[in-house]
């Protein structure tokens, strides 16, 4: 999405000051607890507050007791302005009601919470981060048992019991920090060794490490960092140079956004102007990057510039079918708003395709229980099973890096998938709007759109409302759904046919719905 306003707009740094005031005395009512797709999230202040934190992990204590959870909760958070102190917080509440915590000393990638519950070393996790949002935000995600994010029957339970705490705040147990750690309630543990480690057994580092291509790696602020630092120092990886080490929790140093806001997004041409110039120039073969809590990848090469996920995820998806020799049955897990690309991959290799919803937790089963050679989301999340029931930023890039040493460069791979199945032109818009409005589009239903028969000259062959609408045509679709977290409705569409025709259906879908 290129905006003409970008490069015009001024970068304005945040008020380090003024949000952590703001965190414990918001300036007005707060919002209450909504869980999103795995979280609560909001602007530091009336949107998250010191209160959230205390209601959610209130609320996590009351159900881990209610339901007998065993084990210590993993409690951290990526490099944002208040994720240590969220941390520190739901450690003391969750002491409080006598639960034993494992609480590091360093930001943690959202990934490694999932690696620590699903090799039994945690029972859940309490994760404050917001993602590649502005750095004026902040958020709290829960994951139980199986390591993925949390379901929404469980997120149900939690809202309504932080929002009783929030009306409530005497019920909440806390225990200082200090002395839950005098009386062993509150422990450290090295989570960078048995990650890394792990990560061995997923990615070919003998094959980057012989290759010798040489790449450049970029945390973008965030808590991957010691990570791929380890990595490097693990698999002897001279040829992965971390071009950025920067830790500044304004994020000042990255380039705005396509809207003027600091945004650290991987998979947006903006913020990765710096690593895209890298190859663009030559004087490196690759560059990868990772969100701040590292859920979400980014990859750029000398021949394509800037990677975009979709074409990412099929490239690793090809790669996987024809190296990893998958066990019959297994599928490629893609949300709704994803490339049908994999789609005909899958056909052509003899794999089925598992359309979801939006939202990782919905793969969560299928990567539990080995049925997906790999799980994405067109906006840069993936991971395999074997692996981490959570997106995981880190393994992408290094997995990007492994193919690109055995097989080219990224870009040329796809141009070779699109020349195998057909290219496709794709896109998504989002669009302002009002609670009204999202509200009349998630109240639409198949039965709606009896009358649609023909967009953009093609016929109709399925409508699903599982998640907004989507709808699919002959050589095409098209997704109109209301953001979770924005007054946004995101309309995404994809052809086979031609830039033209992609238009067409922007235009035709987006009259029909009134977006």
């Amino acid at each position: 999405m290129v905006s003409p306003l970008a490069g015009t707009l001024t970068k304005q740094r945040i008020d380090v000051e003024k949000l952590r005031a703001l965190f414990w005395q918001p300036d007005g009512e707060i919002a209450p607890v909504k869980f999103g797709t795995s979280g609560h999230r909001g602007q530091l202040g009336r949107g998250f507050a010191a209160a959230h934190a205390l209601a959610i992990a209130q609320a996590v204590a009351r159900i881990h007791l209610e339901d007998g959870v065993k084990g210590p909760v993993l409690c951290g958070g990526d490099t944002r302005l208040m994720s240590q102190t969220v941390a520190q917080l739901c450690a003391e509440v969750l002491a409080g009601n006598g639960l034993s915590v494992i609480l590091p000393d360093m930001p943690l990638p959202t990934p490694v919470f999932s690696f620590e519950i699903i090799n039994g070393r945690a029972s859940a996790c309490l994760n404050g981060t917001a993602s590649h949002n502005p750095p004026q935000d902040m958020g709290l995600k829960y994951n139980p048992s199986h390591g993925g994010p949390a379901g929404s029957e469980l997120t149900g339970r939690i809202e309504k019991y932080a929002n009783e705490y929030l009306k409530n705040p005497a019920q909440i147990k806390r225990l200082p920090l200090a002395e839950a750690r005098q009386k062993g309630l509150v422990k450290t543990a090295d989570l960078i060794t048995p990650y890394v480690s792990a990560l061995g057994r997923m990615v070919d580092f003998a094959a980057i490490k012989k290759a010798g291509l040489k790449a450049a790696i970029h945390p973008l602020g965030g808590s991957s960092l010691p990570f791929y630092r380890a990595i490097k120092e693990k698999y002897g990886l001279d040829n992965m140079h971390i071009v950025n080490e920067t830790l500044d929790p304004t994020f000042y140093f990255i380039p705005i956004d396509h809207d003027g806001k600091i945004r650290m997004d991987p998979s947006s041409v903006y913020p990765m102007k710096p690593l895209i110039d890298l190859v663009k120039n030559g004087e490196y073969d690759f560059a990868g990057a990772s969100d701040p809590d590292a859920d979400r990848f980014g990859c750029a090469t000398k021949e394509g510039g800037l990677i975009p996920p979709n074409h990412a995820l099929c490239v690793v998806a090809n790669y996987l079918i024809k190296t990893r020799h998958p066990q019959e049955g297994m599928l490629i897990g893609r949300t709704l708003g994803t490339t049908a690309l994999l789609d005909r991959i899958a056909q052509d290799a003899g794999y089925g395709i598992d359309e979801v919803n939006v939202g990782f937790k919905y793969f969560v089963d299928g990567i539990v229980k080995g049925r997906y050679i790999l799980a994405g989301e067109e906006s840069a999340g993936m991971s395999m099973s074997g692996w981490t029931p959570e997106k995981d930023g880190i393994l992408a890039v290094c997995l990007l890096l492994e193919i690109a040493s055995k097989c080219g460069d990224i870009a040329k791979l796809y141009d070779n998938l699109t020349q195998k199945y057909g290219k496709p032109y794709y896109t998504r818009v989002d669009v302002p709007t009002d609670e009204a409005l999202k509200k009349k589009v998630q109240s639409f239903k198949k039965e709606d759109l009896k009358d649609l028969t023909v967009v953009a000259g093609e016929k109709v062959l399925n409508v699903r409302d599982t998640d907004g609408i989507k709808v699919y045509l002959q050589s095409s679709w098209f997704l109109v759904r209301p953001s979770g977290t924005e007054n946004i409705l995101k309309f995404y569409a994809e052809t086979f046919i031609s830039q033209e025709h992609l238009q067409k259906i922007i235009e035709e879908g987006r009259k029909y719905f009134g977006v």
